[in-house]
């Protein structure tokens, strides 16, 4: 059985609040514009359902995954921050709102962007976070998804059964991969699918049984993202200091590595990357044959992704 993860110092366990459906084309959108546009309450109000065009089910499922993606979150300012006040977080008011990096999700830098956010996400920890944090072999059906979710939770003393965790797996699923249909999907159809779809991590069998995930290169990556991603996994696993090995980034829990499925040479790539794009702010050092990635003055993260959508830093 593969290594189970540490449970996050933050954060609890939730295998639920989907309500199965993986989020949609559109969703995240008309999510952070109704709080944006509607105020704090748009996403719990009585008329939700007619602002959004959408069931309640389907309701209650963009708020989750508004939350999950890190582009709302609990308000502040309110009296007793819940779910059910929200309010857009910086990242999600500069990708998606009005005059944002991204506002359509048309660049696939965006959904890389999402994806990190999703299983990196430090509030809600998910079968989507547990499985791009430590699961880590290539092939794999839903039967053992199932069984490493169900492991982590008896690990961690959290209530679950085998049909909700069923479901989480489902769903886990159909965030990555397309459902099969017996003839070509219209246009109409096609927006049931998750954006995710599109990033390829995870490939289905001809049989529909036995799932891979793509493991190396990502061409549609670009450094921008991925130097986000190490940014904030050095400030979650080594706050004050500055160094990390090449292996760490590739295989530590919860890392950059993990969670793009990426190989080594695609890490140390991407490094040599930043360290142009940051005047070797982030740089690579091999000292008797260990490669260890210095971070030579703390970066703003965000700056990285503004410049790339700046048209700066693109492949």
């Amino acid at each position: 059985m593969t290594d189970q993860p540490e449970r996050p110092k933050t954060g609890r366990l939730r295998f639920s609040g989907h309500q199965t459906f993986a989020f949609r084309y559109g969703w995240l959108e008309k999510g952070i514009h109704a709080v944006a546009d509607r105020g704090a309450s748009a996403l719990s109000a009585d008329d939700a359902l007619v602002q959004l065009g959408v069931g309640k089910n389907m309701v209650d499922s963009i708020r989750y995954w508004c939350l999950a993606a890190q582009i709302l979150q609990p308000d502040v300012g309110a009296c007793r921050p819940s779910d059910r006040e929200l309010q857009p977080t910086p990242i999600g008011r500069r990708l998606l709102l009005r005059q944002g990096w991204d506002p359509f999700l048309e660049d696939d830098a965006s959904l890389w962007l999402l994806h990190w956010l999703l299983v990196s996400n430090p509030r809600i920890v998910t079968t989507w976070q547990i499985v791009f944090s430590a699961f880590r072999r290539p092939d794999t059906t839903k039967r053992d998804l199932v069984d490493f979710v169900a492991a982590f939770a008896q690990k961690h003393g959290a209530r679950s059964n085998e049909a909700s965790l069923g479901r989480d797996v489902d769903c886990f699923l159909r965030t990555y991969v397309a459902i099969k249909s017996g003839s070509r999907q219209t246009p109409a159809e096609e927006s049931f699918d998750c954006p995710l779809q599109e990033l390829n991590l995870l490939q289905v069998s001809p049989e529909g049984e036995m799932y891979r995930f793509s493991i190396g290169a990502k061409p549609s990556l670009p450094a921008a993202v991925f130097g986000f991603a190490l940014s904030e996994y050095f400030d979650r696993v080594r706050g004050g200091r500055s160094t990390m090995s090449v292996q760490e980034c590739l295989y530590g829990v919860g890392s950059p590595g993990q969670a793009f499925k990426l190989d080594e040479n695609s890490v140390v790539e991407y490094v040599e990357e930043l360290g142009k794009l940051t005047h070797q702010g982030i740089a690579l050092d091999e000292t008797a044959g260990l490669k260890q990635i210095y971070r030579k003055h703390t970066l703003e993260p965000e700056n990285l992704l503004a410049r790339y959508y700046a048209g700066e830093g693109r492949r």
